[in-house]
């Protein structure tokens, strides 16, 4: 093999070994801040990985939501009709928060029973519900559930936004 030729083959083999390592930290990189979303349902049923990220959401139980007057902990229920569990969360609620209305919760599910959030998010209007919160209702059969729209644009405010 003449020397042109096996350094050729040299910097070939350490080009696709670099894109190798690029690939590889960029998948470890994505796979740590994937962040799957859960229902009440499969969460107490046990899908849910426990001590993963991960975002849950459903209705807030009526009468559930409990506030620590001295400080910013809040723990309330969420629920699909088919499971709840408990949501503790430490600091200031959406102002559109309200028992028996959508969530949706970031955290770390501790126990199959109890969800530690680090930010949760209210719906933004009378008529909008999260789309993964309204499919996981439809499916469990909740009382309180409408059938999701079809038409381009789902679940959001139509209107003219000129």
């Amino acid at each position: 093999m003449n020397p042109v030729r096996k350094q050729r083959l040299f910097v070939v083999l350490a080009v696709l070994a670099g894109l190798a390592v690029a690939v590889g930290l960029a998948v470890y990189a994505l796979r740590q801040n994937i962040n799957l979303f859960y229902t009440p349902q499969q969460i107490v049923n046990g899908e849910a990985p426990v001590g993963a990220k991960m975002r849950v959401g459903g209705l807030v139980e009526d009468g559930s939501v409990q506030r620590d007057p001295k400080t910013l902990n809040v723990v309330f229920t969420v629920t699909d009709g088919k499971g709840s569990f408990d949501i503790h969360y430490q600091g200031i609620l959406p102002d559109l928060f309200r028992e028996g209305q959508g969530i949706v919760a970031n955290g770390t599910l501790v126990s199959r029973d109890r969800f530690e959030a680090d930010e949760v998010l209210a719906k933004h209007d009378e008529t909008y519900m999260p789309p993964e919160v309204q499919d996981a209702l439809e499916k469990a059969g909740h009382p309180g559930s409408k059938p999701a729209a079809k038409e381009k644009g789902a679940g959001y405010p139509q209107g003219d936004y000129n």
